[in-house]
C-alpha cells in the first residue's frame, strides 16, 4: 500500500477514535463547559484565543458577571447531498472523517444535525450597467427570498448594491420593511467592482458579526454576472476575506446566455472555496428557484465543533478536508480558515 494512503487512513482512524472519545467526554462534561462562543475577535469556523469572556445581565446593566471558558475551537457548518443533489439530514457524527491542516482534531466537542442557528445573511446585488435589463427581476426575487427566509427576532440581513463602489442601502436588521426599502433604493449604472464588493462586505459586515454569546450561521447571496472591470482587490483577496469571515457564499449568475462565460467561472470559484453553491438560471424566471434552493440548504445543514491539533495563533491558513465515509454522499464545506493572530 502506498505510504501516503496508509498515513491518510491512519489519520482518518484517529479522527473516528477522537469522535468516540469526545462523545463520552460530552456525556460527562459539566454544564459550564458549553460551546457558546465568547466575545472574541474571531468568527464562525475560526478558532479564538485560548480564553474568552461572556458577560450577562439585564438591560439596565445590573447583575452582570463574567464566565471564563476555553474557546479554542472551530465551528464548521456543512451540507451533505446525494448524487441527485438531495439533502441528507439523518447522518451521525461517526459517519464523517475530518482532517484539519492534515491532522485529525485533538477533540470533537459537538455534532448537530439540521442546525437551526440564527442566520446572518448579506444580499449583494450587482447594479452595474451590464445587468440593467434584468435588474428589476433581481430586486423582486431578492425581496421574496428575504420574506420567506428571515425569522424575526433571530435572523438578520443587510443589503449592498455595487457598481464601481459598494453601496450599503441597509445595515443589519430583521425588519423586512427596511430591507425591502433598501433593495428598492438600488439603481443600475456604472462599471463592476465585484471583488471589492465581496471583500468589503466580509470585512465591514460579516467578519465580527458572530461576537456575543450566541453562535450564528453566516452566508452571502451574490447576484451578478461575475464580470469585474473596476476592482482594486483581486479574486483571491475576496475569497480569502470570505474565509476569514467564515462566510458561506451562494452565487446566482445573471448570465442567461446559452454558453458559460468567464464571469460564471468566477462565481463558481467563490462558491466552491467557501462551501457554498453556484446557480446558473437558464431564464430570469428561474431565479426564484435558485433562492428556494438556498433557503432549503440553509435549513438543512450540520454543525461540527472541534479543537484542532497542533494549533497556533499565527494567522496562517489551515486547510479543512471533511468527507462522508459513505462515498455516495457529497460533503460541501469551507476549504479552510485563517487562524487568529496574536
Amino acid at each position: 500500500m502506498d505510504s501516503r494512503l496508509h498515513s491518510f487512513l491512519r489519520l482518518c482512524g484517529a479522527f473516528l477514535l477522537a469522535i468516540s472519545l469526545s462523545t463520552a467526554a460530552l456525556a460527562q462534561a459539566p454544564q459550564s463547559k458549553s460551546l457558546a462562543p465568547t466575545q472574541s475577535n474571531t468568527a464562525q469556523a475560526i478558532p479564538a484565543a485560548q480564553q474568552g469572556q461572556v458577560q450577562t445581565g439585564d438591560q439596565n446593566g445590573k447583575g452582570q458577571y463574567t464566565i471564563q471558558k476555553e474557546v479554542n475551537e472551530v465551528d464548521l457548518v456543512f451540507t451533505v447531498t446525494d448524487k441527485h443533489g438531495r439533502f441528507i439530514n439523518d447522518l451521525n457524527q461517526n459517519d464523517f472523517a475530518l482532517l484539519d491542516n492534515q491532522r485529525a482534531p485533538e477533540r470533537v466537542y459537538s455534532f448537530t444535525q439540521q442546525t437551526n442557528l440564527p442566520l446572518r445573511v448579506g444580499i449583494l446585488i450587482d447594479t452595474s450597467t451590464s445587468i440593467r435589463r434584468r435588474f428589476q427581476f433581481e430586486q423582486q426575487a431578492s425581496i421574496a427570498f428575504l420574506q420567506q427566509m428571515l425569522k424575526p427576532q433571530t435572523d438578520r440581513a443587510f443589503i449592498e448594491g455595487f457598481d464601481v463602489t459598494p453601496d450599503y442601502k441597509q445595515g443589519w436588521t430583521d425588519n423586512l420593511d427596511l430591507l425591502t426599502t433598501g433593495i428598492d433604493a438600488l439603481h443600475p449604472g456604472g462599471g463592476t467592482a465585484l471583488y471589492d464588493a465581496v471583500y468589503s462586505a466580509c470585512r465591514d459586515k460579516l467578519l465580527d458579526v458572530a461576537r456575543g454569546q450566541e453562535p450564528v450561521r453566516k452566508a452571502m447571496v451574490l447576484i451578478s454576472d461575475g464580470d469585474d472591470n473596476q476592482s482594486h482587490a483581486y479574486l483571491d483577496d475576496a475569497i480569502k476575506e470570505c474565509q476569514r469571515a467564515a462566510t458561506i457564499v451562494y452565487t446566482i449568475s445573471t448570465n442567461t446566455s446559452a454558453t458559460r462565460e468567464r464571469g460564471d467561472s468566477v462565481l463558481q470559484k467563490i462558491a466552491d472555496a467557501t462551501g457554498g453553491r453556484a446557480f446558473y438560471p437558464k431564464r430570469l424566471e428561474d431565479m426564484p428557484s435558485s433562492f428556494r434552493a438556498i433557503q432549503e440548504e440553509l435549513r438543512s445543514q450540520y454543525a461540527l465543533a472541534y479543537k484542532p491539533a497542533d494549533f497556533k495563533n499565527d494567522g496562517s491558513f489551515r486547510t479543512i478536508y471533511l468527507f462522508c465515509l459513505d462515498r455516495q454522499y457529497k460533503v460541501r464545506a469551507m476549504k479552510g480558515y485563517f487562524a487568529p493572530k496574536q
